[in-house]
C-alpha cells in the first residue's frame, strides 16, 4: 500500500472531527419507558429474516421536543406508536423537517457499533440551520441513538450486509397556517432491521442521466438533508424505471450540463489511468459520509481523487475514449454500489470495470463490520 496523501477538510468534516462523548454519559439523558406490548419473539425473528428495506421498526423509539420558553425537554425513549399531530402542523403544510440516517452493526463478538456518527450529527446541524430549525446538542443525537440501540438491541440483525438502520428526524410541530419558522418541534429516531439496499450484493445498477429534471437549485435546499429535495426525484426515478433503469443521475440545474449526484448517493468516477473524480460540493449536493470516508480510504492507497465540476459531455467523451473506465455510487443505505450501465438522450454506455469499487466496498464494509483496522477512529460502540 502506497503512503497516505494528504486532503483537506471540508467544513462538515471539520465540524464532525470533535472528541466523541462517553457513549454510557450521553445514553443516560434518555430515560427509558419500556414498550408493554414488543413484537412477539416470533415476529422479531421473522422480521429479522426477511430484512426487506425500511418496512418494519423497532419495538421503541427516542424522542423529545423543543420550543423557545424550555429549549430541547421531555427527552425519552418508549414505545414505537403513531405520532399525535394536528392537522395544522407546520410540518404537513410548509415540509419543514430534516432527517439522517445511519446503521448500526453487530460484530462477530456481539457487540453493536456505529460509523461516523458525529459526522450525521453535524450534518443534521447544517441541515437545520438551512431549514431555519433550531440545531440539536451532539449529546442528544448520540444519546438518543445509543439509548435507543441499547434497548433494540436484540432487533439489530447478525446476517452477512444486515444492520439496524437508524433514521433521526426533526420536524416542524407547531398547529399553524403561515409561512414562517414554526415555534415547536418534534425529536425522533426511529430503527429499522434491514438487508442490502439493492439486493444481489455488489451487482452493478443502471443509471439514467436526467436533463429534464433537476434535484436541486443555486440557492436552495440542496446541500441539506431534507424530504422536498427527495419528493422532487421521484417523478424522475418513475419515469427512469419505467425505461429499465435502477436509478437517475441529475445535472446542475444552473447549466444544464454537470453531473451532481444521484437521488440518495454520491457519485466518483474512475480514469484509465487510476486517478479518481467525484463532483465538486457545489452548494446543491449533499455531501455525504460515505463519500467523506471514501475520499479518505482513496487517500490511504495514494490514489488520486480531484473534486471537480464534471461535465455530462467530458464524462461521455471519457468513456467513448477509453479514458473513463469505472463509476460508482455511494451512501448510508448502499454503501457503495458500482455503475455498470449509464445512458441518457443520445447516448448508453456499459462500464465493465469493477476493480477499484469493489477494493472499496470490501474496505470500507469491513471496517465498519469490525473486520479491517479502524485507522481513524471511525466506529462508535453503541452496545
Amino acid at each position: 500500500m502506497t503512503e497516505s496523501t494528504v486532503r483537506q477538510l471540508s467544513e462538515l468534516e471539520e465540524a464532525a472531527a470533535v472528541p466523541v462523548p462517553n457513549a454510557d454519559e450521553v445514553a443516560s439523558r434518555f430515560p427509558v419507558s419500556q414498550n408493554p406490548t414488543p413484537a412477539s419473539d416470533e415476529e422479531r425473528a421473522q422480521a429479522l429474516r426477511d430484512l426487506d428495506f425500511g418496512t418494519t421498526f423497532s419495538d421503541h423509539l427516542a424522542i423529545e421536543a423543543w420550543n423557545p420558553e424550555e429549549g430541547w425537554h421531555g427527552r425519552s425513549v418508549e414505545a414505537y406508536a403513531p405520532l399525535a399531530l394536528d392537522p395544522s402542523a407546520a410540518v404537513l403544510h410548509y415540509g419543514q423537517e430534516i432527517f439522517e440516517g445511519l446503521k448500526a452493526y453487530r460484530w462477530a463478538d456481539g457487540s453493536v457499533w456505529t460509523f461516523r456518527p458525529t459526522f450525521n450529527a453535524a450534518r443534521m446541524n447544517q441541515s437545520a440551520v438551512r431549514m431555519a430549525m433550531p440545531s440539536l446538542p451532539v449529546e442528544d443525537f448520540l444519546g438518543s441513538i445509543v439509548q435507543l440501540v441499547r434497548v433494540d438491541a436484540n432487533w439489530v440483525p447478525s446476517i452477512p450486509d444486515s444492520a439496524l438502520y437508524l433514521r433521526p428526524m426533526m420536524i416542524a410541530s407547531e398547529p399553524f397556517l403561515g409561512v414562517r419558522p414554526a415555534r415547536e418541534y418534534l425529536y425522533l429516531v426511529i430503527a429499522s432491521p434491514v438487508g442490502p439496499y439493492f439486493k444481489g450484493g455488489l451487482k452493478p445498477v443502471s443509471i439514467w442521466v436526467s436533463t429534464d429534471y433537476h434535484r436541486a437549485a443555486p440557492g436552495g435546499t440542496g446541500a441539506a438533508k431534507t424530504g422536498g429535495n427527495y419528493a422532487a426525484s421521484l417523478l424522475p426515478q418513475q419515469l427512469a424505471a419505467q425505461q429499465g433503469f435502477d436509478q437517475v443521475c441529475y445535472l446542475d440545474a444552473a447549466t444544464n450540463s454537470v453531473l451532481e449526484e444521484l437521488g440518495g448517493m454520491n457519485v466518483f468516477v474512475r480514469r484509465a489511468d487510476g486517478t479518481v473524480l467525484t463532483p465538486a460540493l457545489s452548494g446543491s449536493i449533499l455531501e455525504g459520509g460515505t463519500r467523506s470516508a471514501i475520499m479518505q480510504l482513496l487517500a490511504d492507497r495514494g490514489v488520486p481523487v480531484t473534486e471537480t465540476a464534471l461535465s455530462l459531455a467530458e464524462l461521455v467523451a471519457g468513456i467513448e475514449a477509453g479514458e473513463i473506465t469505472e463509476m460508482f455510487a455511494c451512501g448510508t443505505a448502499a454503501v457503495v454500489t458500482p455503475i455498470g450501465r449509464i445512458a441518457g438522450d443520445g447516448f448508453d454506455f456499459t462500464l465493465p470495470g469493477t476493480e477499484l469499487t469493489a477494493a472499496i466496498h470490501d474496505e470500507l464494509g469491513g471496517i465498519q463490520r469490525g473486520l479491517v483496522p479502524d485507522r481513524h477512529g471511525w466506529m462508535y460502540r453503541l452496545v
